[in-house]
């Protein structure tokens, strides 16, 4: 053996060490029974959750950008654009004719100004994004499935 100090890794900031152990239980009770909710859903449900959990992530974003904390509206930003990148766009019927071509061309416009809102810190562009996709929302949430 040496004769060196044992050396500790650096003290780094973690979420989780500064979450209570009561917050760390409801933040796993939340995240199981999201997994069940989304087991139990049906495809239009599915699109729906999405559409939901876009809304709360733009408006997360929002509300990180007013008190300043980058690194939250960061992360904001990136599940929104994951949200509708990789699950509302990706849903998109390839078959689904000028709806799905003009719904395409909503999304990507609503993925190039979420980047300028992360860039540019501008809540107003949040706003915006909303705008145009809450009525989307809406009318996805008023049809029925078949």
């Amino acid at each position: 053996m040496t004769d060196k100090p044992l050396r500790h890794p650096p003290v780094t900031r973690s979420s989780k060490m500064y979450t209570s152990p009561t917050q760390r239980s409801v933040n796993a009770y939340t995240r199981q029974a999201m997994a069940t909710r989304v087991a139990a859903a049906t495809p239009h449900e599915l699109i729906g959750m999405l559409f939901e959990g876009l809304q709360q992530s733009l408006l997360s974003a929002k509300g990180a950008i007013e008190r300043g904390d980058i690194p939250a509206k960061g992360a904001a930003i990136g599940k929104a654009v994951r949200i509708l990148d990789e699950g509302l766009r990706a849903a998109l019927d390839p078959q689904g004719g000028e709806l799905t071509e003009n719904l395409r061309g909503l999304y990507d416009y609503c993925l190039r100004r979420l980047t300028e809102a992360n860039l540019r810190n501008d809540a107003a562009i949040i706003d915006e994004v909303r705008g145009l996709l809450e009525p989307i929302a809406d009318a996805w949430n008023q049809i029925r499935p078949q």
